[in-house]
């Protein structure tokens, strides 16, 4: 099944946003509840604004929503798009599961031969 341009787009941007390990810790933050641009920029060295241009790529990826309760603004998760990325890897565990089974094959055969070896 092909994806849409749109479907493909998506998926690239998600994965653009997940390529950083900042965004990927505010994630890991916002997977535990909903959290103020102080709260996500607490654990960082750096600025409220410098943790405000991850969100926005979050954003833009879907990955978050954001909403404004009196003077602060607050991230939330947004799950959708990283089951949409899992299912795509998802499609490729079959070869994984294939290349670890001859290496597995590999590795008993190089014992085996080790093995006997030892014991002449």
């Amino acid at each position: 099944m092909r994806a849409t341009i749109e479907q493909d787009e998506r998926l690239s941007a998600v994965f653009a946003a997940l390529a950083d390990p900042t965004r990927r810790a505010i994630l890991a933050t916002l997977a535990t509840g909903d959290a103020s641009v102080a709260e996500l920029a607490e654990p960082f060295a750096m600025s409220q604004p410098a943790v405000s241009k991850h969100l926005k790529v979050l954003e833009g990826a879907g990955l978050i929503s954001r909403s404004r309760i009196a003077t602060a603004r607050y991230s939330h998760l947004e799950a959708a798009p990283l089951k949409e990325a899992t299912e795509w890897m998802q499609r490729y565990t079959r070869f994984w599961n294939e290349s670890f089974d001859r290496l597995d094959a590999a590795l008993a055969e190089y014992m085996a031969a080790e093995n006997e070896r030892e014991e002449q």
